[in-house]
Parts: C-alpha cells; structure tokens; sequence
C-alpha cells in the first residue's frame, strides 16, 4: 500500500501543497495570499490559522480528506541554533524554535508549524526536511576576515541534497561517499562543496557568491560603505537592492532569462555582456570550490531554473568542465523532494532526527 504525504510549501505570499502517494505526485495546488489579507498580521507566525484554514479548503476541494494521510512534511524553516541537513520530526522542541523566526523572520517557518497542526491531531507523523538554515560548515569556511561578520550557512539546500543523491544514484554509490560541487541557479544562487554528504562551504546566496537574476552577490566592500553612508538609502532600501533589485534585474531591468535572452536575440549588447558576466561569475565561484575539495571532484552538478538555458549551462561547462564531469538537472523540485525526505523516514530507510538534540549538543560546545 502506498504511503499518502501531503508536502506544505510556504512563501512569502502563496502556500503551495502538494499530494504525493509514495513518490507519485497525484496532485499540485499553489494558492496565492492578497497583500491585504497578509498586512493585517504583525508578524508571519500570526499567518498560521489563516494559511491552514486555506490549506484545508484546497485539499476538501480536490476531494481529499486528511485522515487518509501517513505524514505531512513542510519546507525546512530557519532556526537558532541552525540544523545539519536531513529530515526532521516535528516535535514540541522544533516548534518552539520556529515560532522565535530567530535570527531572520521567514516564511518557511510556518512549514514545519502547518505540517504538525494537521498531523498531531491524527497522531501521524509531521517532518521538515533539509532546512534554508541548514548547517554543516566546516568552522574554517566560517572565518571571513572580519571577526564581526563570520559567514553563516544559508543556501538552496533541499534542491542541494535531492541532486547530490539523484547524481550519486546514476554514478553507482551512497551519495555520503561523493565529493560534488553544486550550483543551484534560481533567482538566488547556491554554490556549495558537497563533501562525503555534507555541505562544508559555501555562499550565502543573498550576500556574496556571483551576482545572480535579482542578487548582488559579492560587491567591492569599501564602495558598498560609501554606499551605506551616502544618503540615497535607508537599511531597508538598500537590503532589498541587494537582494531583489540587483543583477539582471539593477542592469536591464528584469529577472527572466528569458526576457534577457530576447534582449541578446535582438542585438542588444549590454545584455549580452551581462548574460556572459553573470555564467563567468559562476565559473569562478565553481573552480574555487575545488580548491575547498584539494582537485578531488567526482561531478559538478548544475541545478536551479536558470539551468534550462542552454547557452548558460554551456558557457559555464566550456569553463569549469576540466575539474569534473558535468552534470545537469534543471528545475528545483522542492516538492517532490520534500515528498521523498519523507518517504525514506516511513520506509525505515532513515531515522528522522530530534531537534531537541541539535539544541543539547550545541548547548554543550558552548560551555566547552
């Protein structure tokens, strides 16, 4: 008999579900939240009865019923102190922790939150699986230069985890037993070394890294100061410049390769300067990572929406494909990922792991 899992997506203004019989996905819904429904809660945590109130009338609107399920997993939140990667139950502990929204308030905390709400009371099993925050940083990645600023592991990592063991699978192995750099290329880029099954170093997607559709990425640092200081912008301004107005978006406007591409289509040259900066930048940051792995790179593994691009994708293996074999796996998959974490925990191929002990261990290195 099949195991039926319904996988809770959060984001910022739309829910997306999903119902999964094993690993079959029998049906999809993204359901999108007004601005003005959002606005009149302070905080996202407060968005929780609202949000699963919509999530109940989708399901009982595609005719399901949530006593036919065996689980319900939600996107990975952020969390202090963060988590390694892997799937994890949702216990009174976890709860507590993504109710905080410490250190960043994010919307994927209310996966885990939504997921226990529904499986608690039918005494079934509620995950989160391969959080934003996931860390497993070796502490030497973690040293920056400014002893005020270390880097802290924020990344693409369900999309990260779910190509590294579909690439292992096809090369033969465990996939703890590769050593792999991956590039998520979505609208944020993650460019990680993923070594014998954990993420020892990377960047931060929303602050350094190259610059990706709508991301900064690493800037000249004494000219952003000037920048700081100049007038033109408040904190917030400037963090959602960064983040969100930067790359294609801060030079021609857009954040679609595709719009780009047209762009070059029709002779525009700037875009075309920017399209290849933007494929050189991700070279450099992948040929850096095998310095991190000493040369001994089994694949470098191209993921994320901007893999689609043909010409990207080639102009970034003429580039770095002497390191490794490449490999390409366009798109994201979060759902189906999701799906999967939790289907190996109901198969007994995985134990989830406690939060509760994340929060002792961590509690334990601090003393010492």
């Amino acid at each position: 008999m099949a195991f039926n899992i319904l996988v809770i997506n959060p984001g910022s203004t739309s829910t997306k579900i999903a119902w999964y019989e094993d690993d079959v996905e029998v049906w999809r819904k993204s359901i999108s939240h007004r601005p003005e429904e959002l606005s009149r809660f302070e905080n996202v945590i407060q968005q929780l009865d609202f949000r699963l109130d919509a999530v109940e009338k989708a399901v009982t609107e595609m005719g399901y019923s949530y006593d036919n399920l065996d689980a319900v997993i939600g996107r990975g939140g952020i969390v202090d102190p963060p988590m390694p990667g892997g799937v994890y139950e949702v216990d009174d502990v976890l709860i507590e922790y993504l109710r905080r929204c410490k250190p960043w308030e994010h919307a994927s905390n209310l996966g885990g939150l939504m997921a226990s709400a529904i499986a608690r009371p039918r005494k079934i099993p509620a995950f989160i699986a391969d959080s934003v925050a996931t860390d497993e940083l070796d502490d030497i990645a973690r040293i920056t230069g400014l002893p005020e600023l270390p880097k802290y592991s924020l990344a693409h990592t369900l999309n990260v985890k779910s190509v590294v063991r579909k690439a292992a699978k096809e090369l033969g192995g465990d996939w703890r037993k590769f050593r792999f750099i991956v590039a998520h290329l979505g609208g944020g880029f993650t460019i990680c070394a993923h070594k014998d099954g954990r993420m020892v170093d990377l960047n931060n997607a929303n602050e350094n890294g190259p610059f990706s559709p709508e991301r900064a990425g690493t800037v000249p640092t004494g000219d952003l100061v000037r920048l700081c200081y100049s007038g033109k912008y408040n904190v917030k301004e400037l963090r959602r410049k960064l983040a969100g107005g930067s790359g294609f978006v801060g030079y021609l406007g857009t954040n679609d390769v595709r719009e780009v591409k047209k762009l070059i289509a029709q002779g525009d040259e700037r875009a075309s300067l920017i399209f290849r900066a933007m494929a050189w930048q991700v070279s450099k940051e992948i040929a850096s990572y095998s310095a991190v792995l000493e040369g001994k790179v089994d694949a470098i593994i191209l993921t994320g929406g901007v893999a689609y691009d043909e010409d990207f994708v080639a102009m970034v293996t003429e580039r770095v494909q002497w390191i490794a074999p490449v490999l390409v796996y366009p798109g994201e998959n979060e759902m189906k990922s999701l799906a999967e974490n939790a289907l190996r925990v109901l198969r007994g191929e995985e134990k989830a792991a406690s939060y509760a002990q994340v929060v002792e261990n961590y509690s334990k290195k601090e003393v010492v």
